[in-house]
Order: C-alpha cells, then sequence, then structure tokens
C-alpha cells in the first residue's frame, strides 16, 4: 500500500496503459480519478476500482474542462497528491512524400494541431491546473508520459515526436521552478507496448518491434503502471527531473 489514500489523477485512463496504471494505483491504495473521452470504457473501468473511484469525461487540450474537472475532485477530497498526465493520440504520416521529384502529400495541418493539442498542451493544461493545489497542500507528484521516440525520433511521427520531445523539456523546466515547493516533476518514455491497438497490428509489424527490442518482447502496459507507481511513491522521493526509459534497451532505427 505505498500509495495509501493519495488522491491520483489520471489522464487517458480509460484504456491501455491508463487503465493498468489505475488498477495498479487502486491495488496500491491510492484514490483514483480517471479521466478518459470514451466514457464507456471509464465508467466500466469504475467497477474494477472499487467505490471511492471517480471518472469524468474529459478533454485534456480544452483549459476550462480541466479546470472544472479539477476544481470538482478538490472539492470532493480536499487534495491532489498526484497527477499522471498519460492521456495522447497519434496522426502519424511523413512530413513530406516525394515521387519523381513531385511533392505529392505532406503532413497536414490538422494532424499536426490536434497531437500537439492533446498531448503537448493537454499535459500544460492538466499540470498548471494542479500546481496551486499542490503548492497549498505542501507538495506533490507530476508523472509526464513522454516516450523513446521524443529521445531518438522516429520516422513517420514528426507531430507525435515534438509533443513527446516538449514534455521531457518541460518536464525539466518544471523540476526546476516546483521542486522548491516539495512538488516532484518526471517523466516516462515507455518503448513498443502491447496496448489494445498495437495488439490488432499485423504480424510482421509486431515481429519488427521485437527485433528492435533487445529483451526480445514488446512490454505490458503494466510495466508502465509499475514505473508511474514507483515514481509516485516516496521511494523516488529523490527523483525529480528524470526522464525514465521504459523500453526493453530500445534502440531506434537498428
Amino acid at each position: 500500500m505505498r500509495l495509501k489514500d493519495k488522491v491520483t489523477l489520471i489522464t487517458g485512463g480509460g484504456a491501455g496503459i491508463g487503465k493498468a496504471t489505475a488498477l495498479r494505483f487502486a491495488q496500491e491504495g491510492a484514490r483514483v480519478v480517471i479521466c478518459d473521452l470514451n466514457e464507456d470504457v471509464g465508467k466500466a473501468l469504475l467497477a474494477e476500482l472499487g467505490p471511492e473511484a471517480r471518472f469524468y469525461t474529459v478533454n485534456v487540450a480544452d483549459r476550462q474542462e480541466v479546470q472544472a474537472w479539477v476544481d470538482d475532485v478538490v472539492a470532493q477530497f480536499g487534495r491532489l497528491d498526484v497527477l499522471i498526465n498519460n492521456a495522447g493520440i497519434l496522426r502519424d504520416g511523413l512530413f513530406v512524400r516525394v515521387k519523381d521529384g513531385v511533392l505529392v502529400k505532406q503532413m497536414e495541418e490538422a494532424s499536426w494541431d490536434a497531437v500537439i493539442d492533446v498531448n503537448l498542451k493537454g499535459v500544460f493544461n492538466c499540470t498548471q491546473a494542479v500546481t496551486p493545489q499542490m503548492i497549498k497542500q505542501g507538495g506533490g507528484v507530476i508523472v509526464n508520459a513522454s516516450s523513446v521516440v521524443g529521445l531518438y525520433g522516429n520516422f513517420g511521427q514528426t507531430n507525435y515526436v515534438a509533443s513527446k520531445a516538449g514534455v521531457i523539456g518541460m518536464t525539466k523546466v518544471w523540476a526546476r521552478e516546483l521542486g522548491r515547493y516539495n512538488i516532484r516533476v518526471n517523466a516516462v518514455a515507455p518503448g513498443f507496448i502491447l496496448t489494445e491497438m498495437v495488439r490488432q497490428m499485423p504480424e510482421n509489424i509486431l515481429n519488427e518491434m521485437k527485433s528492435h527490442t533487445p529483451l526480445g518482447r514488446l512490454g505490458e502496459p503494466g510495466d508502465i503502471a509499475n514505473a508511474y507507481v514507483w515514481l509516485a511513491s516516496d521511494e523516488a522521493s529523490f527523483v525529480h527531473g528524470a526522464t525514465i526509459s521504459v523500453d526493453g534497451g530500445i534502440v531506434v532505427g537498428t
């Protein structure tokens, strides 16, 4: 029960890594509050999390929705101990596609905007919303979801890589600014993780992902959830401003 009674907000908590995180935090005694855009999966998860868990439908890219969510949680529980900025989306595509020397397609502006809004602005929105309460109560923990591609880059993911590299940068800035208030800020950089979406990919693609991973397997959502739990716990009380890779030793592009 490393997180007993810790009020924990988890964005994108309805499925995949977010769902695994919500379940692990509940196992460790946390009072779990999840948000997701998918109301069906969010409400279904509540039955597994216990009577004190809460679900909210929130678009993290919407500043007003985020603030209303945070305000309501504070009104109910009186404090906010942990924020897991887990929500994220993909809109992959080549930066430019050229055939016979002629430009035939490029990444659409809408795809750029959508990913930056959720993956980068969403992290900014949620963190800024919880920070005043954490300062008021004397501390807290913020864990941001980055990605190995934010460290190394990846083919066809200009928007996603930019957002995840930006998350690492914000994590470093907030570590410098918020440490004086006893607010620890770290990031986790997952490798290839077997979420519901990834499991539906063709077998040859999954095998290619495995071939890039020295441990010879893809990660499970629980692998990331365990890293979140550790960073949120007192066991990581002197870990601050770090980006922890949880990737099976992946070397992107080899």
